[in-house]
C-alpha cells in the first residue's frame, strides 16, 4: 500500500474505517466501543466528519465530543487513551507519509489530553 502524502476526504474515510476495525478487535478498547456504538455505519460517517473538521477545517462536524464521552465516563479508563493513541499512531503510519502521520498524531494527542482532562474534571464534580 502506498502511503499518502496529503489529506483528502477519501483518505479520512479510509483512515476511520481501518482504525476502528482495529479498535473493535482490540481486547481493551473493543468491548467499550462495541457496547457503545449501535450503528457503525453512522458512527463512521460522524467520525469522518469529525476528522474532516479537525484536519481540513471543513466544519462538517457539528457534535460535542466531550458530551458523548462523558456519557461513557464510567467505562473509560485513563490507560485506554494510551491504547487508543497507540493504535492511531500505528494506523496513521501505515496509511500516510511520516509528515502527514505526525499531523494526525499531534491532533489526536491534543484531543485525547482534552478529553482526559474533561472527564477527570467531571468525575471530581460528581457527588
Amino acid at each position: 500500500m502506498t502511503r499518502q502524502d496529503h489529506i483528502t476526504e477519501a483518505a479520512l474515510s479510509g483512515l476511520v474505517h481501518r482504525f476502528y476495525a482495529k479498535v473493535r478487535e482490540d481486547a481493551v478498547l473493543g468491548p467499550v466501543f462495541n457496547n457503545a456504538v449501535d450503528h457503525w455505519d453512522e458512527h463512521f460517517e460522524t467520525l469522518s466528519k469529525f476528522w474532516s473538521s479537525v484536519m481540513l477545517t471543513s466544519g462538517q462536524y457539528k457534535g460535542n465530543p466531550m458530551a458523548v464521552h462523558t456519557k461513557l465516563a464510567a467505562v473509560i479508563k485513563t490507560p485506554m487513551f494510551d491504547r487508543w493513541l497507540a493504535l492511531w499512531k500505528e494506523t496513521t503510519e501505515e496509511m500516510f507519509t511520516p509528515e502527514v502521520a505526525a499531523q494526525f498524531q499531534d491532533r489526536a494527542g491534543r484531543i485525547a489530553k482534552s478529553l482526559k482532562m474533561g472527564l477527570e474534571f467531571d468525575a471530581k464534580r460528581q457527588p
